[in-house]
This record gives structure tokens, sequence and C-alpha cells, in this order.
């Protein structure tokens, strides 16, 4: 069996991540300035760029502001678990390929779908909207006439 993660490579998932966040050149993750200076390299990660802006004097790196920020997964790994989510493979499988624990991937997962809802327009619906069926609980055990007032407001409201 072919192993994904060992196809993928941390510089260019840096760089793809670096296109995507900042399409027109670096700039300060807090005030969107684009004068800064470099200022060396990540420690444990050696793709990972450090900046320090030249407006407010705050230093900042390729994943400041992101989803990604405060973990320290590879980026290869972030790269395979959201492939692997795009094939609709469940959190014991992509931790199976990727060699992980399946509680680091539900992590994964969840950080991933939290930043894809977070980035995603709420839809405004506008003219005629229809709804074909509505579904009343009657959860309220031993209080009928509550179910029924319940019923009639969604009815009168309809």
């Amino acid at each position: 069996m072919l192993n994904l993660i060992r196809l993928l490579d941390d510089e260019k998932c840096c760089s793809v991540v670096r296109e995507l966040r900042w399409p027109n050149g670096v700039q300060c993750s807090h005030c969107a300035n684009p004068y800064f200076t470099k200022q060396g390299r990540d420690d444990t990660q050696r793709c990972r760029q450090w900046y320090r802006c030249l407006h407010r004097q705050r230093k900042f790196n390729d994943l400041t502001g992101t989803v990604f920020a405060g973990h320290h997964q590879p980026w290869r790994q972030w790269a395979g678990c959201l492939y692997l989510m795009g094939l609709n493979l469940s959190n014991s499988q992509i931790a199976q390929e990727l060699g992980l624990n399946e509680n680091d991937v539900q992590d994964m997962t969840r950080i991933l779908r939290q930043g894809v809802v977070e980035r995603s327009d709420t839809p405004q619906l506008s003219g005629t909207v229809e709804i074909g069926e509505v579904y009343i609980v009657a959860g309220h055990k031993g209080q009928s006439a509550l179910v029924k007032k319940t019923a009639e407001l969604l009815v009168n409201e309809a």
C-alpha cells in the first residue's frame, strides 16, 4: 500500500499556504501592513518564516491568525488530512493512512471544518422562500395541550 504522507513535502505545502494566504505578498497578520522584516525560521518547522511588522513591531509567522496556528503537526499532515477529508474518509481511515492517533485526527478534522465554516459566508435568502415540510417534535411528555398550542402557532404563522 502506498503511504500518501511520504509523497508530500513540507516546503511545498508551506509555499502553497503562503501563496493562498497572501496572493499580493506577505502582510502583517495584525494590521495588514505590507512592510516587514524577516526574523528567521521556526526552530521546529524550518519552512515556517518569522516576520516583524515595521508598523506595529509585532512578530508573526506564516500561520499566525489561521486555523493552523498553535498546532505543531507538520504541514504535510494537515495537507494529507484535508485531502483525505475531501475523499470523504472516516477519521479512523485518515488516522490509519497518515499514521496518527485517532484522537489527533479528530481534532485536526474538527479544526479544518471549523475553519471552512468561519470562512464561508452566511447565505442570504431573498424573494419567496418555500418550505416543503415541517416536523414537530412532541417531546413534552404528559403536556399534550402544549404540543397542540405549538402546532397551532406554526400553522397560523404559515
